[in-house]
C-alpha cells in the first residue's frame, strides 16, 4: 500500500507538474504578447503627438522696464519647452525657465542692483520661471495663455499674449509679450537717482521646430 501511495504520488505530481508548466508557459506568452501591444501602442500614440524644439541660440528673452533712465535687457541662459499631450491644442503646455543671475542689461551697475535682494535676489531665488496651465487660440495667428509665473518665490497667475509667425513646414517663430506689477511680487525698492516704474514689460521670441508627429489642430 506504502509503494502504491508513493507512486500515485509521483504519477500525481507529473500531471501536476506538467500542468503548471503549461500554464506558467501560457502566461508568460500571454505577457509577452501584452508587452508587445502596449508598446506597439505607445510607440503609435507617441507618433501622433506634436514634438517641438525650440532653440534658446536663435532665440531671445527681453524685459524693460520705464524708468528715467532707461532699464531694459536679456536674459543670456534660459530654457523652454511645448510639449502636447496629443494634436489638441488644449493639451499643449509652454514652460519657460530663466536663470535670474544671467540678466543682462549692459551695464554692470544695473545688473547687479535688478540681481540683488531688492528685486530677483537670486541667490535665494535662481529661477525665473512660466509654465502655461491653459492655451486659447483667439486668432488665426494669435494665441492667449494663461499661466503660473514665478519670480522671487512668488507665484502667481498672468497672461502671455502670442503671434505665431510660419517660415516653413514646422519652422516659425513664436513672440509674445506679458506684463506685471513688480510690487506684487515684492520688488518695492527703487534704484538710487533713477525712478522706476511698477509695470514691467517681458517679450518672448522663440524660435521653434516640429521634430515629430503632426502639428496641432488650429482654427483657421
Amino acid at each position: 500500500m506504502k509503494t502504491q501511495g508513493t507512486g500515485a504520488g509521483v504519477v500525481g505530481s507529473g500531471i501536476v507538474g506538467s500542468f503548471l508548466r503549461g500554464r506558467n508557459h501560457r502566461t508568460g506568452l500571454f505577457v509577452v504578447a501584452l508587452l508587445s501591444a502596449f508598446f506597439a501602442t505607445t510607440a503609435a500614440t507617441r507618433a501622433q503627438v506634436p514634438v517641438y524644439a525650440i532653440t534658446p541660440v536663435e532665440s531671445k528673452i527681453k524685459f524693460g522696464v520705464k524708468a528715467s533712465v532707461p532699464i531694459e535687457g536679456v536674459f543670456d541662459k534660459w530654457d523652454a519647452t511645448l510639449t502636447f499631450g496629443s494634436t489638441d491644442l488644449s493639451t499643449g503646455v509652454l514652460e519657460i525657465k530663466i536663470q535670474a543671475e544671467s540678466v543682462n542689461t549692459g551695464s554692470g551697475l544695473k545688473d547687479g542692483k535688478l540681481k540683488g535682494k531688492d528685486f530677483f535676489d537670486v541667490k535665494q531665488n535662481p529661477l525665473i520661471t512660466f509654465r502655461s496651465t491653459k492655451i486659447i487660440q483667439t486668432g488665426s495667428n494669435t494665441f492667449e495663455v494663461d499661466g503660473e509665473f514665478t519670480i522671487r518665490g512668488v507665484t502667481k497667475p498672468e497672461k502671455l499674449a502670442l503671434d505665431l509667425e510660419r517660415s516653413g513646414p514646422g519652422v516659425g517663430v513664436i513672440t509674445g509679450v506679458m506684463a506685471f506689477d513688480r510690487k506684487e511680487f515684492g520688488m518695492n525698492s527703487g534704484i538710487p537717482f533713477i525712478k522706476v516704474a511698477d509695470r514691467v514689460e517681458v517679450n518672448v521670441d522663440l524660435r521653434y521646430k516640429r521634430i515629430s508627429g503632426p502639428p496641432p489642430v488650429l482654427k483657421p
